[in-house]
């Protein structure tokens, strides 16, 4: 019982997680072993290199980075064939939170070069370039998030918050 709690613990939070970030309407796939990925075909965990579905490859890998599991996340999105947005923020997303914030930048630059309108992956980006002291082009995103989705939005109200903090 003491394992089981713990367990569904972090099955439970990584879900949460999963399901706040509005990226995607996809539910969070099931929790497995570290070295597997969820195979909503095979509907079981296998081995990451069994031929799993990009789009199950980059649900596990979103997943995994909501979770802070950064370096697992990249593992399992290295793995995807052709990466769309989601793919890249998400690539860019876990290096910029292991600390390899201008790696990220360009991941999130590919993001956007197919998606301009992601507001997901403008508010990572400004929050990469307030990591990086450079708050105009932050501040930049922060308007074109504005534009996407309005002052209301979530990704405003953080980016808007990540800027005033490095500001204060």
């Amino acid at each position: 019982m003491k394992i089981l709690i713990p367990a569904l613990s972090v099955v439970f939070l990584s879900s949460a997680a999963f399901a706040a970030d509005t990226g995607s309407s996809t539910n969070a796939p099931p929790e497995c072993p570290k070295g597997q990925v969820w195979d909503s075909s095979q509907k079981k965990c296998v081995e990451k290199k069994s031929g799993v579905s990009d789009k199950d490859l980059i649900a596990t890998g979103r997943a995994l980075a909501k979770s802070e599991r950064y370096y697992e996340a990249l593992e399992v999105l290295g793995l995807v064939q052709n990466k769309d947005p989601v793919a890249l923020t998400y690539i860019g997303y876990s290096l910029r939170k292991s600390g390899q914030t201008e790696e990220a930048i360009g991941f999130y630059h590919q993001a956007l070069a197919i998606d301009p309108s992601n507001a997901d992956t403008r508010e990572y980006l400004g929050e990469g370039y307030v990591a990086s002291g450079k708050l105009d082009l932050a501040k930049a995103e922060l308007k074109k998030i504005g534009e996407i989705c309005g002052t209301k939005c979530e990704q405003y109200a953080l980016l808007e918050s990540a800027i005033a903090s490095a500001v204060n």
